[in-house]
């Protein structure tokens, strides 16, 4: 298992002061009623829509090219949802953090954990399928307080974020693993261990393949589901946490298992996933992480689509 960052008298050199003020600031915040969050999280992302103006771009671009017949209209609707969703993000991320058990509990609704369930019983692993909404903090609080998993990450380049991240995670789950450590993702599945897995994002040509994914024919789009699945035996399940209209809270969504996902071609693996996933982000499109350029690698000699 990967070597977790620990706490040192280092992350408290001067250097540090800076990240330790906004983590005391996001702290405070949390403090808060959850209603007096929620409007700050949202005025939090109408105020970013004014600095992040690249990020703006992007997340435009996306929508316009996932959903092509959607109306003008409609898409600046999504681009103005999800840019509250990023500054509501934010504040989730010290929610899941920072909040005590009672309170998540009183805010949040899970159902579908008989899923969980059902593939433990049958003593197989289970692939977690963790979409990359703009809630998926909180949400792997939420489903590690039912059932404790791995989840996997990326290591943060700030020594002090990147322990942090770690502490906040492990309240509600058993370990984390380096989404690099291909081996020790396909032991733990072995195992009967659940493993927390996002295979929505652009990752680069290499172990991808092109298939289509929403209004594009040709995303980038990672063969691990397949690697993991295959050598694994594991079942896949997804997940969906989403925020509930006008500040009433969230919900986990568990959605059935696949026993037998196919796993014949890399392609045909991605093909199937990606289906999965637009039904997945369907479900609270403007609270997917559209600011993530998704379309970014492309066949070699194509044109950028940015």
């Amino acid at each position: 298992m990967t070597n977790l960052p620990q706490f040192s008298r280092a992350l408290l050199h001067p250097r540090y002061w800076g990240t330790w003020f906004g983590i005391g600031l996001l702290y405070a915040i949390t403090l808060l009623p959850y209603p007096v969050i929620y409007r700050i999280g949202c005025g939090l992302g109408h105020l970013a829509m004014r600095f992040m103006k690249r990020r703006v771009r992007i997340t435009r671009r996306n929508i316009e090219l996932a959903f092509p017949h959607v109306t003008p209209e409609k898409r600046e609707y999504y681009l103005v949802k999800n840019f509250e969703s990023v500054g509501m993000g934010l504040m989730e991320t010290g929610m899941a953090w920072f909040w005590p058990t009672w309170r998540i509990q009183r805010w949040c609704d899970v159902s579908g954990v008989d899923q969980i369930h059902a593939v433990q019983e049958a003593k197989r692993g289970v692939l977690l399928i963790g979409i990359h909404f703009l809630t998926l903090e909180l949400g792997a609080r939420m489903f590690g307080m039912n059932t404790p998993g791995i989840g996997v990450y990326r290591p943060n380049d700030n020594p002090l974020l990147d322990w942090l991240q770690t502490w906040g995670r492990m309240r509600s789950n058993k370990s984390m693993i380096d989404r690099k450590d291909l081996k020790g993702m396909i032991r733990a599945l072995k195992q009967g261990e659940i493993i927390w897995y996002a295979p929505d994002h652009d990752y680069g040509p290499r172990g991808s393949v092109f298939v289509p994914f929403f209004g594009v024919d040709e995303a980038a789009t990672t063969t691990g589901t397949y690697t993991l699945a295959r050598m694994s035996g594991a079942a896949i399940v997804p997940m969906v946490p989403r925020r509930k209209p006008d500040g009433k809270g969230y919900e986990l969504i568990i959605l059935p298992a696949e026993f037998s996902p196919p796993l014949e071609t890399p392609e045909g693996t991605a093909i199937w996933m990606n289906k999965i996933i637009e039904q997945c982000i369907m479900m609270a499109p403007e609270q997917y992480m559209w600011l993530h350029r998704r379309f970014k690698t492309r066949p070699e000699g194509v044109p950028s689509r940015y």
